[in-house]
C-alpha cells in the first residue's frame, strides 16, 4: 500500500514538472536555470539531476518532507523550501557550494546543531530563513548561528549586527575574544582581561608604574595588574614631534656683513616637543 502511495505521488511530481517545463518552452535539459514548482501539492519532488545548469528553484508551499532529489544540483544559488513538512537536510544541501538564499522558514527541523552542521561550508550563503521551525525556540539559536555561518548577513529577514557577531564570538569562542581585546597600540597585553568592577563610590586611583617601566623602550617588563594600566603606558610612549624656530632677524644682510656695521651674533633656536 505504501509502495502504490509513494508511486502515484511520484508519478504526479513528474507529470507536473513535464507541464512546467513545456509551460516555460524549455526545448532541452540544458535550457532549464529556474524551475518553479511552488504551491502543486507535492509530496515527492522527481529527480532533477538530468538539470545540469538549475540555479533558481522554486519548491516552497508543497508537502516534502526529504530532499533527496537534490544530490547532484551542485549550481543552485537560490533555493525556495519553505512552507513544507522537511524535519531533516542533512546530506542534502552541503554540496551546494555556490548556494546564495536559502528558505526554510516554516518547516518542521528540530535538530539545531544538525542543521547548522549541514550549511556551515557553503560560504556563499548570505541570506537564510530557519524561522517557524521548532529549533528556532532554542534560546542560543540567532547567535549560534551566525557564529557557524559567518557568511550570513541577512538572517530570519533581519540584518546580522556588528554587535551580534561580537555577542556571538564571545560566547562560542571566548578565548580569540580575549586575544582581540587585548590589543593596544599595535601590541598586546599578555595579561588575562579581568571583567570591569561594577560603578561604586571609591576614591580615584592613581596610577604608580611598577619597577622596569620605563617610558622610552615601548616595553612592559612586569604585568599590570589591570590591563588599561598597560595601554594608557603605550599612550605614553607614542612618538614625540619636535618642532624649530630660529629668529632670523638678529642675523645681520649681506650688505652689513660686508661693510661690517653690525656685529655677528650667533641665532637663538627655539625647540618645541610635542606628544
Amino acid at each position: 500500500m505504501a509502495a502504490t502511495l509513494y508511486d502515484n505521488e511520484n508519478l504526479k511530481g513528474k507529470k507536473i514538472l513535464e507541464e512546467q517545463l513545456k509551460v516555460c518552452g524549455f526545448r532541452t535539459d540544458k535550457e532549464v536555470t529556474d524551475l518553479y514548482l511552488g504551491g502543486k501539492g507535492l509530496k515527492e519532488v522527481p529527480d532533477l539531476s538530468r538539470f545540469h545548469m538549475l540555479t533558481y528553484l522554486w519548491l516552497n508551499n508543497n508537502k516534502i518532507q526529504d530532499l533527496a532529489f537534490l544530490k547532484h544540483n551542485c549550481f543552485l544559488a537560490e533555493l525556495y523550501l519553505n512552507n513544507n513538512e522537511i524535519r531533516n537536510i542533512a546530506g542534502a544541501l552541503k554540496h551546494i557550494h555556490s548556494l546564495k538564499i536559502l528558505l526554510l522558514h516554516n518547516n518542521q527541523l528540530k535538530k539545531l546543531e544538525t542543521t547548522v552542521k549541514e550549511l556551515h561550508k557553503i560560504q556563499s550563503l548570505q541570506t537564510l530563513n530557519l524561522f517557524n521551525n521548532p529549533l528556532s525556540q532554542d534560546c542560543r539559536y540567532r547567535l549560534y548561528v551566525i557564529y557557524h555561518i559567518p557568511s550570513v548577513t541577512l538572517l530570519d529577514r533581519k540584518e546580522v549586527t556588528t554587535k551580534e557577531r561580537e555577542s556571538a564570538l564571545h560566547i562560542y569562542n571566548h578565548e580569540k575574544t580575549l586575544v582581540l581585546q587585548s590589543i593596544g597600540f599595535g601590541k598586546r597585553v599578555d595579561v588575562p582581561l579581568l571583567p570591569k568592577p561594577g560603578f561604586s563610590l571609591t576614591p580615584t586611583k592613581i596610577l604608580r608604574l611598577p619597577p622596569g617601566c620605563e617610558f622610552g623602550n615601548h616595553l612592559v617588563k612586569i604585568p599590570f595588574e589591570n590591563p588599561e594600566d598597560a595601554v594608557f603606558v603605550r599612550a605614553m610612549n607614542r612618538s614625540v614631534m619636535e618642532f624649530s624656530t630660529v629668529d632670523w632677524g638678529k642675523m645681520p644682510t649681506c650688505e652689513e656683513r660686508r661693510l661690517d656695521s653690525k656685529p655677528e651674533k650667533r641665532p637663538e633656536r627655539l625647540t618645541i616637543k610635542f606628544r
